[in-house]
């Protein structure tokens, strides 16, 4: 499959070491430039490209920057990627470092408003786990402790792209419902920054309330009152965010 990654920092760098591994054609750009990801091309195979060749060289696209930068892409982004192109946003809204998002705040879903701002569809995965565990905690299918991934999304064709690639990856895949459930998978809800099996993944969705918690809400957080300017036509724990 031909993938390509828009970012390069914890979760895409590890994306792009994984998927390269296991076959895969990986397209990667970051906002630095091409010549910046020369190592990490000479590591893995990948090819450095600008963040418009990485929206139309793809059969999957993974959107991996921070919140607070997806209105910094390209209005135009996606217009010449076709609509069979399965979009994923891997971002998870963390005030301090994103400033005030009135939507989100006002109870829009991360990935909600990542697909507003982008103008296409979005699948929400690969938000709630470390980096450092995605490289190296995948177990064969059946394996005892083998770590399960929520994948939110309104395409169910598009949610099966993506947890089979997850499930390439060593993990279980566990289909959390719609775009408008992906607050279940936010930071500060159980299934975030865990490592549970499918049957864990499954109840902590059960049990996330949709009251966003103190310290990932602006008003709480300290976070700047600026708000993100909307594009038109978006866990990873902190520590693994790009």
């Amino acid at each position: 499959m031909k993938i390509g990654i828009i970012g390069a920092g914890h979760i895409g760098g590890t994306l792009t070491r994984r998927f390269t591994a296991l076959g895969h054609q990986v397209f990667v750009a970051n906002s630095r430039g091409r010549e910046t990801l020369a190592d990490l091309a000479r590591e893995t195979g990948a090819t450095p490209v600008d963040v418009r060749e990485a929206a139309r060289s793809g059969d999957v696209v993974i959107v991996t920057i921070p919140v607070k930068n997806i209105p910094k892409l390209p209005r135009d982004l996606f217009a010449k990627t076709p609509t069979s192109v399965v979009v994923v946003d891997t971002g998870n809204y963390y005030p301090r470092r994103d400033g005030h998002i009135a939507e989100i705040e006002a109870g829009t879903t991360e990935s909600r408003w990542t697909s507003q701002q982008l103008g296409r569809p979005v699948v929400k995965a690969f938000n709630n786990i470390y980096a450092q565990h995605l490289l190296e905690l995948g177990k064969p299918a059946g394996a005892p402790g083998r770590i399960a991934a929520p994948v939110a999304g309104d395409d169910k064709a598009a949610k099966a792209v993506i947890i089979k690639l997850i499930e390439e990856l060593g993990f279980d895949g566990v289909d959390a419902g719609t775009l408008d459930d992906s607050w279940k998978q936010q930071p500060g809800t159980p299934v975030y920054g865990t490592d549970l099996d499918a049957a864990g993944v499954r109840r902590a969705l059960a049990e996330a309330k949709p009251e966003r918690l103190p310290g990932f809400r602006a008003a709480t957080s300290g976070a700047s009152a600026g708000t993100a300017r909307p594009v038109g036509s978006g866990n990873r724990p902190e520590a693994s965010a790009s």
